[in-house]
């Protein structure tokens, strides 16, 4: 990728279903932006020191807390050593899986906490594992990721990072403070389309980026009929109540980090956000529940449909979209426009100024279909030639494997991660930037500077090999 000169433009999955009912929901979330003061050291290109055997534990082990359970266990240098959720039966399930795919030699003596909402804290005390794997309802990520990485062990966390500004800057000063990592598991960074734009923006191809389109899109109406355990538990209570984008990071992951956002080249500056009324969940709820059901007695106030359009300090724009609720296929629009073609996914298509060798003449048309097939055996990502075979059937087509793998590579190797604590902040804080927005008619909001002006210092992720 060419980079932009900066200065030339400006001179309970499982865990705790009772705490939703006592904490603050993405709603509230809109505190100042005030900058704290740093108590500790830059974590932009942090490397820990080596672990040769990485001794891992897991707080929540629900859909996802399972399956980084089972992929983890599976990976040369990982002792699993400690599981923790409210449900015993989660316990001994996970447990018992675990030991199977250590057939004996591996994972053999699995502390198990569960019952009392707090008995993680027990097993960070006791155990003292090098790494937490935190997934678990969105309002515990930002107290379990602080405690755990307080505890001296790398925090991650599945997405979001935290559902406040306020959080965000406890989680980057503690990493800051401890030098611990605290990664958030965006993971379809890792995916196969998404690694290869990537690695075509820093070759060039399609010249100075200048504008980006991203979106999640996925109906999950269904979740609803989880009432006690699951997703749909937790998660309705923050369709009801919360405001703005409160999934962003699948779309916003991948095309930051095409344009090195918060590294070296540009960072964010603001946002503005606006959102269609909300009625597919309350329609729903009446359609498919009793009168007198749970889901009946919520007020709905998040639109069903979110679009926001992110301002960079460089003046290039992102535009993010988030619809949870209608009736429509699922997609996670992925777009990049540069001064030299177009990078676009869902379907993936591609347009290319002058065309491509042996497949487009021009930009005027997409090369799409079976005419992808050249441009996948030349752009390829490294990565995903590396570890495709390996990762396939590790979920999302892969791409959870791969960050799994990369995650337990860095760690052995004292490498930096490939997200660091800022981005998560960054693409984390469009949730409660974007329900300010709504609020506020559309008004602007800015950004906070998670890295104290430190990412001009950040070198871009660089095409692993």
């Amino acid at each position: 990728m060419k980079n932009y000169n900066r200065r030339k433009f400006i001179k309970k999955t499982t865990m705790s279903a009772a705490v939703l009912t006592a904490a603050s929901t993405i709603a509230s979330c809109t505190d100042n932006n005030i900058e704290p003061i740093s108590k500790g050291l830059y974590m932009g290109g942090f490397s820990a020191p080596k672990l040769d055997t990485v001794r891992v534990a897991f707080i929540g082990l629900g859909a996802r807390g399972s399956g980084h359970l089972r992929s983890l266990a599976s990976l040369e240098g990982v002792e699993v050593v400690a599981i923790s959720d409210l449900y015993e039966d989660y316990c001994i399930r996970n447990s018992k899986v675990a030991s199977e795919i250590g057939k004996g030699e591996r994972h053999n003596n699995i502390a198990q906490y569960w019952g009392e909402e707090n008995k993680w804290e027990l097993m960070l005390e006791e155990i003292k594992p090098d790494v937490v794997f935190i997934s678990t309802n969105w309002n515990n990520h930002a107290p379990m990721a602080i405690k755990s990485m307080e505890s001296g062990a790398h925090a991650f966390v599945e997405v979001p990072i935290a559902v406040s500004l306020k959080d965000m800057w406890k989680i980057v000063d503690t990493s800051e403070r401890t030098q611990k990592h605290c990664m958030m598991m965006e993971n379809v960074n890792y995916g196969r389309d998404e690694l290869m734009y990537l690695n075509m923006c820093r070759n060039g191809v399609v010249g100075e980026l200048l504008h980006a389109e991203a979106a999640y899109i996925h109906e999950l109406r269904f979740q609803m009929s989880q009432e006690e355990r699951g997703t749909g538990s937790w998660r309705t209570h923050h369709y009801a109540t919360g405001k703005g984008n409160l999934y962003p990071t699948h779309g916003l992951g991948p095309v930051a980090q095409y344009m090195n956002l918060g590294r070296t080249d540009d960072s964010f500056k603001s946002i503005v956000s606006y959102s269609s009324p909300a009625r597919g969940r309350e329609l729903y709820a009446k359609k498919n529940y009793s009168l007198d059901h749970k889901w009946n007695k919520l007020d709905y106030l998040n639109g069903d449909i979110s679009t926001s359009i992110i301002k960079t300090n460089i003046g290039r724009t992102v535009m993010i979209q988030w619809d949870e609720t209608s009736p429509r296929p699922y997609t996670r629009h992925n777009l990049i426009q540069g001064t030299k073609g177009i990078l676009a996914g869902f379907p993936t298509r591609v347009a290319i100024e002058g065309g491509f060798e042996g497949v487009s003449k021009d930009h005027h048309s997409w090369i799409q279909g079976d005419k992808l097939e050249m441009l996948y055996e030349k752009h390829d990502h490294p990565l995903y030639k590396r570890l495709n075979q390996e990762t396939k059937n590790s979920g999302h087509g892969g791409m959870d494997g791969i960050m799994r793998y990369r995650i337990i590579e860095c760690l052995r190797n004292g490498l930096p991660l490939d997200q660091n604590v800022y981005e998560g902040c960054f693409w984390s804080a469009v949730t409660p930037l974007s329900g300010k927005s709504i609020s506020e008619e559309g008004a602007p909001q800015k950004f906070p500077d998670f890295t104290r002006g430190n990412w001009e210092t950040t070198k871009q992720l660089d095409i692993i090999l």
